[in-house]
């Protein structure tokens, strides 16, 4: 598979086109956490007579605090699938937080549910695990609009062991990461954003923040979910959802490395610590669950016109995007964003028709991606273009569908999403792409070694630990919980791949 091959395709990037997390000012109160979330007063007291006719499917995913309006919000959604399809939806939100641990709890106990958001950093094992539904024939049979609409290269990289187990999220194919900056920081400072190309590059635009906004000021403030977003790019995860084991995207021998061991990330974790200590980076980062909003500075995968909705959910005048790396198209980027349909489901069908729906009609995708119609948004040219008239809609756009039958937000590029196909064109490969992990096999090492990353993660990639001290200690306990033989079985399954 040559490096430099393109591809028009699908997907990847993480926290764009959400809302913020706070809400407020309404008669009654609602939930404020995932847990509260599930309950719908509205559904739960109205017991109609065709409600056994209609059902109702759980869809766990992924967003923050909801707002006082989001049972309305809903409810409108619901009279409007029920006509069309016979289906209604109880979203369910798990704060961006607790998301890993409260999929990892629905999954392992078998708590009920129809259909659940996940990525490349959970999808594999929850398959092992038998969570999700083999749904290679059945898309095909009840969604064949939704077959049709997502090419064959990103449906393949769903698939593990030659079976499709969930419907990606077709939108940006390539991982391609960018660095926001608030734009009154920039002039106040005469910070040139066209000589910033590496990390190093950002070091003396964050001291003359630091030096000129004070000691309280930080600025860049972190969260233990992110960490700095994208600090590891350059290495294809090869789907285990495991950072510390990769490939160098561009490497044609396609070597298994330690990452974490490799000189040029040792560098980069070496800055990072420094800019923590240097109080460049807010101390709470470790264990900080929820971004600020109106942060300085951020790092984020994301696509041109991103900028306009950020503005909004920060609250923020102006942001400036500086692209740092990619487009790079992997099979991890493929798998980003996927819903996948519980094993024990039992509207398995209804489940297919509805993100069938999702993906393929502008009126439901844009109450998914943006709330209340005339109290979260409204619409400027019919369905193609929504000006946002709230910050406070929980739900995240890119976990949802696809971005080619969502409205433009004012103010981004009205060719914004044409702009993301060239985008997908550009892309380059990498030089494991179509290669996914079998990790049938290796469940237990690779849950131990996950266990370890878990236990380390958030204090390395938010710069509060010392990486030369902290990194060989990692490494350390992930070879005594299977990373050796996660790296061996890894080298096995390429070369066998490839051949």
């Amino acid at each position: 598979m040559k490096r430099s091959m393109k591809f028009l395709s699908a997907f990847c990037m993480m926290m764009l086109l959400t809302s913020a997390l706070a809400a407020c000012g309404s008669s009654k109160p609602e939930p404020k956490s995932e847990g509260d979330a599930a309950s719908n007063p509205q559904t739960d007291t109205k017991k109609s007579a065709d409600s056994a006719e209609v059902p109702t499917l759980v869809w766990w995913t992924i967003g923050g605090q909801m707002p006082e309006n989001f049972y309305k919000a809903i409810a409108a959604m619901n009279d409007y699938t029920a006509e069309k399809i016979g289906v209604k939806i109880d979203i369910k939100v798990a704060s961006w937080g607790e998301w890993g641990t409260k999929i990892n709890t629905i999954v392992n106990t078998g708590e009920p549910f129809d259909i659940m958001f996940t990525n490349n950093t959970k999808y594999s094992q929850q398959v092992n695990m038998g969570a999700f539904a083999d749904i290679t024939d059945l898309v095909q049979s009840e969604a064949p609009d939704l077959y049709k609409l997502i090419p064959e290269k990103v449906w393949n990289g769903t698939k593990i062991d030659g079976k499709i187990y969930s419907v990606p999220t077709y939108k940006d194919s390539a991982m391609t990461q960018y660095w926001v900056f608030d734009d009154k920081y920039v002039q106040k400072y005469s910070i040139d954003l066209n000589n910033i190309k590496t990390l190093k590059d950002l070091d003396k635009p964050f001291h003359d923040m630091k030096a000129g906004e004070g000691k309280s000021f930080y600025p860049v403030s972190l969260t233990q979910g992110d960490g700095f977003a994208g600090f590891l790019n350059e290495y294809d995860d090869l789907t285990l959802g495991l950072k510390p084991i990769g490939v160098k995207f561009d490497d044609s021998s396609r070597k298994v490395v330690s990452v974490l061991e490799q000189p040029e990330a040792m560098e980069k974790l070496k800055l990072l610590h420094q800019w923590y200590k240097d109080g460049i980076i807010n101390p709470d980062a470790p264990t900080k669950k929820e971004a600020d909003k109106g942060r300085p500075f951020f790092s984020a995968q994301a696509f041109p016109g991103a900028e306009a909705n950020w503005q909004i959910t920060e609250g923020v005048q102006k942001y400036d995007m500086v692209q740092t790396f990619g487009p790079l198209y992997t099979t991890s980027t493929i798998q980003g964003s996927l819903n996948a349909i519980s094993a024990n489901s039992k509207y398995k069908k209804e489940a297919l028709k509805y993100l069938q729906l999702v993906n393929t009609d502008p009126k439901l995708r844009n109450m998914l991606a943006f709330g209340e119609q005339g109290v979260d948004y409204a619409n400027v040219d019919g369905e193609k273009e929504i000006e946002r008239k709230t910050d406070t809609w929980p739900l995240a756009a890119y976990t949802q569908g696809t971005f080619f039958d969502l409205a433009v937000t004012k103010g981004a590029p009205l060719d914004q999403w044409e702009q993301v196909r060239k985008l997908n064109e550009q892309a380059t490969a990498s030089s494991c792409l179509g290669f996914a992990l079998d990790i049938s096999k290796l469940s237990t090492e690779v849950a131990n070694t996950k266990a370890v990353w878990d236990k380390y993660q958030y204090e390395l990639l938010t710069g509060a630990s010392d990486p030369e001290k902290m990194v060989p200690k990692i490494v350390s306990e992930m070879k005594a919980a299977g990373m050796d033989a996660i790296m061996k079985a890894a080298e096995e399954q390429i070369n066998a791949y490839f051949q």
